[in-house]
């Protein structure tokens, strides 16, 4: 059977790959539906695709609705303003959960970090992770920081460390549930109680934002 398709693709604009298909199978066989892909330039004719984000992946305990870009910026630059300077250390992966255990509920993180030079257990300075925990609440968006801060229905920013080697024991519970080694993506928000028992039996230190974010109000708000 031949197949024939012809598809446009527009520069800066985002797409989701379809269902597997014989056509489509040969160039997305990378990404995975529900996966949001930007692209960047083109090689000749051919697209090329940046991923960004999976799409629908959202931590949110009220009104708040935070994605996996915007998470992912917000880890970023705690880890560039706290972890570099003076602890040295790395962080070598992240996930989140959605903690509606109790109330108010909030958000956790789970990081695992090692040291820079060695592969020593990290020595974690409490000032420094809550300060972590601050700077992450303080770059998520606006109905974010009006729940913490206004509202009062979302509690302080949760960071559980945890040992080095969780994220490999991850992904293997993550296999043996049926996701594929090629397209395995570390999840950035996870809702399955085996992986979240994974997590949580390896944590080695809890720490919490000691602040509420800067919140403004604005328009309906005020």
């Amino acid at each position: 059977m031949t197949y024939t398709c012809c598809f446009s693709f527009l520069l800066f604009y985002y797409y989701a790959p379809l269902p597997p298909h014989p056509p489509l199978s040969f160039c997305l066989y990378r990404y995975r539906v529900g996966d949001i892909l930007k692209v960047t330039g083109f090689y000749n004719k051919a697209p090329q695709f940046r991923f960004v984000e999976r799409r629908n992946v959202v931590l949110s305990i009220d009104t708040d609705k935070t994605s996996e870009e915007d998470l992912l910026n917000a880890v970023t630059q705690a880890k560039l303003n706290h972890l570099q300077q003076p602890s040295s250390l790395l962080l070598t992966e992240y996930t989140s959960y959605a903690d509606t255990s109790s109330i108010p509920g909030h958000y956790v993180l789970f990081w695992e970090l090692k040291p820079r030079y060695n592969n020593d257990p990290p020595k974690l300075d409490d000032k420094t992770m809550e300060k972590c925990c601050s700077e992450v609440e303080d770059r998520l968006d606006y109905v974010y920081r009006r729940c913490r801060n206004k509202d009062k229905s979302i509690g302080p920013l949760e960071i559980r460390v945890v040992s080095l080697g969780t994220f490999d024991l991850l992904m293997d519970f993550c296999v043996s549930q049926g996701s594929s080694v090629n397209q395995y993506k570390t999840p950035r928000c996870v809702k399955s109680g085996g992986a979240l028992e994974i997590l949580d039996s390896r944590v080695i230190g809890r720490f919490f934002s000691q602040r509420v974010p800067q919140w403004e109000p604005l328009g309906l708000d005020s």
